[in-house]
C-alpha cells in the first residue's frame, strides 16, 4: 500500500525513523545504541557476533547479549532478551 500513497508513506517513515538516526548522529553508533534500548533491540549482529537470541537459534549460531558483544555493562536490560 506505501506504492499508493508514496509521498505520505515516505513522510510518515521519516518521521518514525528521524529521532532514531539523530540519536546515532549525535551520540555516535556505541554511544547511542547503549543509550537507548529500543536501538539495542534493533542490532542483530556486532562484529561477527550474533546479538538477537532468535537470529541465533534459527541460523544454529552462538548468542551473544547485544551489550556483551558492544564491550559495555549496560544500565538496563532488554526485555524481548530476557525471555530467552
Amino acid at each position: 500500500m506505501p506504492g499508493a500513497v508514496a509521498q505520505t508513506s515516505t513522510l510518515a517513515l521519516t518521521n518514525a525513523t528521524l529521532p532514531y538516526v539523530l540519536t546515532l548522529a549525535r551520540q555516535g553508533v556505541i554511544s547511542g545504541l547503549e543509550s537507548n534500548p529500543h536501538l539495542l533491540n534493533g542490532l542483530n549482529v556486532h562484529q561477527g557476533k550474533i546479538t538477537c537470541a532468535a537470529v541465533a537459534a534459527a541460523l544454529g549460531y552462538a548468542y551473544v547479549p547485544p551489550l556483551t558483544a558492544l564491550g559495555s555493562e549496560g544500565s538496563f536490560t532488554i526485555p524481548y532478551e530476557q525471555a530467552s
